[in-house]
């Protein structure tokens, strides 16, 4: 039995890795922008802990919020490999 036939079966909460890229106005200079990498594991497609970070973002920090970029392995998923059946020669 594979891993996505037991998903089916039980249900996994789908905690992974998350990456939200923050972009937020400088608060001396607000015509520029400044980046900021959040990385943490995050459950999708809800994402608590993100949610959590921005609400601290927007209460604690001078910098108002541009956007967030969230890039999450629950939402880019790995490709399938699979064997080729040949022998390619480059010489």
């Amino acid at each position: 039995m594979l891993l996505r036939d037991i998903e089916g079966i039980v249900r996994i909460p789908d905690w992974r890795l998350t990456t939200a890229e923050i972009l937020y106005h400088l608060p001396d200079h607000p015509g520029v922008l400044q980046s900021f990498l959040w990385q943490k594991v995050d459950q999708a497609p809800r994402f608590p802990e993100l949610s959590r970070f921005l609400a601290f973002w927007q209460r604690e920090i001078e910098g108002p919020l541009h956007s967030v970029r969230v890039a999450s392995s629950a939402l880019t998923r790995p490709a399938e490999f699979r064997y080729a059946e040949g022998q390619f020669n480059l010489h």
